[in-house]
């Protein structure tokens, strides 16, 4: 016979159970249900033998709505990557996640430095620029983030300006067995002597002296140990731009004043610092000038200015007899202010940035050779050429942009073409048609691929 037993008085609202027999099987059926119930199973239904569901006095027991999935968390968007595209674009490195700030050749051109807001400095190899892939070695500079970066002469150690502890810390690069590298920074920073934000470092090629300048007019020599060897006022108001000379003899600024000082950094035959002594200034320009740049050989130099010209000096003078840089030629820029220069190694080409463009002029009559407009998304933070002169490279954004310098190819064929109806020595003649096929290869190469 059928009974039906109800639960009446529990908490977990089970309702009435039904047995087949009011023996101990069905009380044991029971207990289980209620068992059952009592570990998590609230919201299961217990069908009776028959099928149907249990009741609650006398009702059908209505089903407790469903709860609702919470929503999908939303998807991170990634920032929107600026699309550029050109026939002489060579490459466009990227791995920084957030604007690429400084970039710096290494002095044996292996390597391509670039340091970003994203508390990172890459270490990119330059034998990749113009492939598909482009490796990069990854530093990071833990809760803070690099501005400016430079490497060592011997490309076993890179500094940077920290932005939050306002210092130059120096990493060395320790090479492993299978070719990548450690970064490790070096025990104690450089104490803070700056009482101005600092708008550029360098170290001299020569490895003896490191170089901080700000934007006051202070401009400082330190040590590779840190300590300062001498400070600089360079009476400019202002400093809009200091760097190091290549050749590691000279530091140079510019400013609110309409010229560009260079200074000679003497030390002794024994390498103990002696001095620091006024060497030259290029005169000439009607306003501010803004940036300028050394050829290699640091005998050329290229000046940009806030009246729109650039200018393109003769340095190789004997300053010490009091003797004057030429100028060699003046140019109309095509870009927006502010603008920075780069001149390339063997000083036939200039480039020129402003805003996000950058144009291209040979140095031998001033004309535009290239312009690339809109590279970056933002305006142009950093811009130079490799070692080579083969390549100019820029950033702004997260990208770093490597075009090629085929105004520098040209540069050379017409050079060379005006040295050869000079020339009437053979070995000479064919050593410059041998250059001139070269860099009529070159360009062939170039805008064969892009074709």
């Amino acid at each position: 016979m059928t009974r039906e037993l109800a639960l009446r008085g529990s908490s977990h609202g089970l309702g009435k159970v039904q047995t087949h027999s009011c023996g101990p099987d069905g009380l044991v059926f029971m207990v289980a249900c209620h068992t059952l119930e009592a570990q998590g199973w609230r919201g299961s239904r217990v069908k009776e033998s028959m099928g149907r569901e249990p009741r609650a006095n006398g009702h059908a027991r209505p089903e407790e709505p469903r709860k609702a999935k919470p929503a999908a968390r939303a998807r991170r968007e990634k920032p929107h990557q600026h699309g550029f595209a050109h026939r002489l674009l060579v490459a466009a490195l990227k791995g920084h996640s957030s604007p690429v700030t400084c970039l710096d050749f290494s002095s044996n051109g292996k390597y391509l430095a670039s340091c970003s807001e994203d508390r990172t400095v890459r270490l990119w190899s330059t034998r990749d620029l113009s492939g598909r892939e482009h490796r990069c070695l990854r530093a990071s500079m833990g809760l803070d983030h690099a501005e400016l970066v430079r490497l060592s002469p011997d490309s076993r150690a890179f500094i940077v300006w920290l932005a939050n502890a306002e210092t130059i810390r120096v990493y060395k690069m320790t090479k492993k067995d299978d070719g990548s590298f450690t970064f490790t920074a070096t025990s104690g920073d450089f104490p803070k002597k700056h009482k101005a934000p600092v708008i550029n470092i360098g170290i001299a090629e020569t490895g003896k002296f490191f170089m901080t300048a700000s934007s006051d007019t202070t401009i400082l020599i330190w040590s590779p140990k840190g300590e300062v060897l001498a400070s600089i006022n360079t009476n400019q108001m202002n400093n809009a731009y200091a760097t190091v000379s290549p050749c590691g003899r000279f530091v140079a600024s510019c400013g609110f004043t309409p010229d560009v000082k260079v200074w000679e950094v003497c030390f002794s035959k024994n390498g103990n610092f002696r001095e620091v002594t006024r060497a030259f200034e290029l005169k000439g320009h009607t306003a501010g000038v803004q940036s300028f740049s050394f050829s290699n050989d640091s005998r050329r130099m290229a000046t940009v200015s806030k009246d729109g010209t650039w200018k393109f000096w003769d340095t190789d003078v004997e300053y010490k007899k009091q003797q004057d840089p030429y100028l060699l030629l003046t140019g109309q820029c095509a870009v927006l202010e502010p603008c920075r220069i780069a001149l390339s190694p063997d000083g036939r080409t200039v480039a020129v940035a402003g805003g996000t463009d950058i144009v291209m002029y040979n140095t031998r009559r001033g004309e535009e050779e290239e312009r690339f407009l809109g590279v970056h998304s933002h305006c142009i933070t950093d811009l130079a050429f490799d070692t080579t002169g083969h390549y100019v490279v820029s950033c702004g954004d997260r990208a770093i942009r490597v075009f090629h310098n085929t105004a520098g190819h040209r540069a050379m064929v017409e050079e060379m073409e005006a040295m050869l109806k000079k020339t009437v020595n053979k070995a000479t003649q064919e050593r410059l048609e041998q250059q001139i096929s070269s860099a009529r290869k070159a360009l062939a190469a170039i805008y064969g691929k892009k074709h």
